[in-house]
């Protein structure tokens, strides 16, 4: 231990020679409440809570304030039994089993460290100075700095100075500095999190002057921040998304294909468009209705909220028609009421609109005419709103869609009932879902809310939000974007990122791009093409080529919904990615860092989009310490290689791991035809990989108690290769209240070089179903509820 305190010592010593707060003092150490330290200084008190040995929370509260203990984003409660402390002459150690917190008294500084390893110090710390509040940081020279939200700046954003103000960034393409979606949050290649816990505006300064400096700046509010930390990626972002809360499981039909355009402007439209999708045996999901289901015209209408009539005479019957088809339909709303609007009198009689400095509901002009905004920061507000919402679910409405949620237009002089337009400004979204997800656990506790929003904040996940990336550009600069900004946001804690697939801005008809979109959406978390109507977005409208190109995509989406399905209950319970950076897999391998061409799907797939026009191959790296399989042709690579393959113009580049089980579902026309109880199972076998287990979570696709009541099912899957003999069992996972049910599988195993001597089946010798062309042994099984299963299959050399 002494050894240990000696090294930490001598290494803050080192840090501090030219990282330090000279007009800081130090002056006592005392216990605030039990399990809570605090280190009183000249300017003000530090106080320190504990989430987990891996989580900490450290506020500073300036002589002149009082402690404010309000967060946006945190719902886990402090444990007060973490820390230990040491005062010694020259330091205060506050140490947990994990991270460590060294307070240097002269000069003073706040040091953090994991395991004895050192993380991050502060390097001014908390300073006042032109109108904002700062809380500065050292940074060690080389690490590479994420976070900060949805932005298209490259993976590694130092040297960035990020506003935090959610602002629309109309048809962006390579570059932008802004976007709907800010957050708070720093990550390093050091693998820590820095999360800063308050909700104003701001900026996050990551070294934008190259002097090592990490900056926080913001109008106002809270001086905390959280120091995450863990064993590996995941484990950090399964520690953040603790802290703020995991996302709810989807629907099950929110993974399949969503009709979608700006907009359809009937009830004829609608249910033609749906029509089309079942007479070309397209798989489709949902329909999603944008402003026309309120309104005739594209200005003037906004705030209505109330179905149109004139254009759709029988809305409930068409969803009742559609639901029939197996298609949910979503409508969009927005939180601005305009003046020449059917509810502006109502919202004004109500008093439920945020109001101006002397009182009045607050107006102001832009784009879709003179509005105000629904303060749902008041009581009343947010039940007014609610009570929009459950009119259309009783409708039978299936998801709710919001849009502007920035938002779009929010002046500094607007004041809603807990504080100014800035001060709310940036969880303006991350409230309104809230607002949505009470509801309907408070009035339809068993449906899985679909919450579509392009703007929040940190913590949004829990509220089940599903952001997308707003207004991108329709070109091959549009797509180019995306990737980096879906994985920049699954390690921020929101998972389901995605994009409008095929691009929404401009009237640009290109068939090569459309269809590459799409075929990088089917590794996507949500697969909804959306557009200006300009030129279509739903396959069925397109040319013969893209529409067959689309459609196969298509099919393989829906294949692939056991496996997505199960990547839901991974990010429900562990916080985890569906799409993973590279460098999760190779945490040390600095060429990944700034890398996001290629990436994971879940932890097995590997997936290359083709993100230019004309190309004819591209370089892939694969992730080394593993064997890779082409997905389309069982093509063997080694791991750890850049390697330049052939594209193709009905797929983009995708492999397998080896000793991957992928899971997947027999063709269906839509989430209902769903069967969970017949699979195939794809098992990639390669001697480099002898021992494997997966496991396979699935339930009825819409119950929200699912997991709480433990009403579902794990089928767990083991492989087992040894002197020639190739063991697989397959069993219940433990304890499920769900019964499980018998299943009917077709196991096929790839990479089988030769036909095997046998194969037994529980025992029993069956026949051998070897294709010697594709190198694969099919073996299908019935597999009865709640016994095991055992495949023995002897290999030839």
């Amino acid at each position: 231990m002494k050894q240990v305190i000696l090294l930490i010592v001598f290494i803050l010593s080192a840090v501090s020679i030219t990282a330090q707060n000279t007009e800081r003092t130090y002056e006592t150490f005392a216990w605030v409440d039990t399990g809570v330290p605090s280190v009183k200084v000249n300017d003000g008190i530090y106080i320190f809570l504990s989430y987990s040995t891996e989580v900490i929370e450290t506020t500073f509260v300036p002589n002149d304030e009082e402690l404010d203990l309000n967060s946006h984003a945190v719902i886990k409660k402090p444990n007060f039994s973490n820390f230990d402390v040491t005062e010694r002459a020259k330091d205060v150690l506050i140490k947990t089993n994990g991270i460590e917190i060294v307070i240097t008294k002269s000069p003073f500084q706040i040091s953090y460290y994991y395991k004895d390893k050192f993380i991050i110090s502060e390097k001014a710390g908390y300073v006042k100075n032109d109108g904002l509040e700062t809380i500065q940081f050292n940074l060690t020279k080389d690490e590479v700095l994420y976070g900060g939200g949805a932005r298209s700046l490259g993976m590694n954003r130092r040297g960035n100075k990020l506003q935090l103000y959610n602002r629309a960034h109309y048809g962006y393409e390579t570059r932008s500095e802004l976007m709907n979606y800010t957050m708070p949050i720093v990550l390093s290649s050091k693998q820590y999190m820095l999360h800063f816990d308050n909700a104003p505006i701001g900026f996050l300064d990551l070294d934008s002057n190259g002097d090592n400096t990490l900056r926080y700046e913001t109008i106002s509010g809270r001086k905390t921040y959280q120091v995450i930390v863990g064993e590996s990626w995941y484990n950090i972002i399964d520690n953040y998304t603790d802290l703020t809360g995991k996302q709810p499981m989807l629907p099950r039909w929110a993974l399949g294909n969503f009709s979608s355009r700006f907009g359809y402007h009937s009830q004829e439209e609608v249910e033609m468009t749906i029509a089309k999708f079942k007479e070309e045996e397209i798989p489709v999901d949902a329909i999603i209705l944008d402003l026309y289901w309120f309104g005739k015209e594209l200005k003037g209408t906004m705030g209505n909220l109330e179905v149109f009539r004139d254009s759709f005479p029988d809305f409930e019957g068409m969803i009742k028609r559609l639901n029939g088809k197996g298609v949910k339909t979503i409508t969009i709303t927005e939180p601005f009421i305009l003046t020449t609007s059917k509810k502006w009198d109502e919202a004004v009689e109500k008093d439920i609109l945020a109001k101006d400095s002397i009182g009045n509901p607050a107006r102001y002009d832009f784009y879709f005419g003179n509005t105000g905004i629904v303060d749902i920061y008041k009581p009343e507000g947010e039940q007014w709103f609610w009570n929009i919402y459950k009119d259309l679910a009783n409708k039978g409405v299936a998801g709710i869609w919001g849009d502007l949620g920035e938002p779009e237009v929010h002046p500094s002089w607007v004041q809603h009932h807990t504080g100014s337009a800035d001060e709310v400004h940036n969880i303006y979204g991350h409230d309104w879902a809230r607002l949505i997800y009470e509801g309907y656990k408070r009035d339809f506790p068993d449906t899985r809310p679909f919450i579509l929003m392009r703007a929040g904040y940190s913590g949004s996940q829990r509220y089940g939000m599903i952001p997308w990336s707003g207004d991108v550009n329709r070109t091959w600069g549009g797509l180019q974007s995306q990737p980096e900004i879906a994985l920049q946001m699954g390690m921020q804690g929101l998972a389901y990122m995605h994009s409008d697939l095929g691009g929404f801005a401009g009237a640009n008809l290109d068939d090569e791009l459309y269809v590459r979109w799409l075929q990088y959406g089917v590794f996507n978390p949500i697969f909804r093409p959306h557009a200006q109507e300009d030129v279509p977005s739903e396959p069925v409208f397109r040319s013969e080529k893209a529409k067959t190109l689309a459609k196969e995509a298509i099919e393989l989406r829906y294949k692939l919904l056991p496996y997505n399905y199960n990547l839901v209950y991974e990010n429900n319970q562990f916080g985890k990615p569906l799409m993973r950076p590279l460098f999760f897999e190779e945490p040390n391998n600095i060429e990944l860092f700034n890398y996001s061409n290629t990436y994971l799907w879940g932890n097995d797939i590997l997936v290359s989009p083709v993100l230019e026009a004309g190309k004819t191959e591209q370089e892939v790296y694969f992730p080394k310490n593993n064997v890779w399989f082409d997905f389309y042709t069982d093509e063997k690579i080694e791991g750890g290689q850049t390697k330049t393959v052939q594209l193709k113009e009905n797929s983009i580049p995708t492999y397998v791991r080896a000793g991957a089980f992928i899971p997947m579902a027999k063709p269906m026309q839509s989430t209902n035809d769903y069967d969970n109880n017949t699979l195939e199972l794809q098992y990639y076998f390669d001697r480099s990989a002898p021992n494997n287990q997966r496991k396979i979570y699935n339930d009825d696709g819409k119950g929200i108690l699912n997991i709480n009541h433990r009403v579902y099912e794990v089928l767990e899957f083991k492989s087992e290769y040894k002197g020639m003999n190739l063991q697989f069992e397959f069993y219940e996972g433990k304890d499920p209240k769900f019964k499980m049910s018998d299943k009917v599988i077709e196991l096929i195993i790839h990479n089988i070089q030769k036909e095997p001597k046998y194969i037994k089946v529980d025992g029993i010798k069956v026949a051998i179903n070897w294709n010697s062309k594709t190198r694969t042994l099919n073996i299908p099984l019935n597999w009865k509820a709640s016994t095991e299963k055992e495949i023995k299959i002897k290999l030839k050399r």
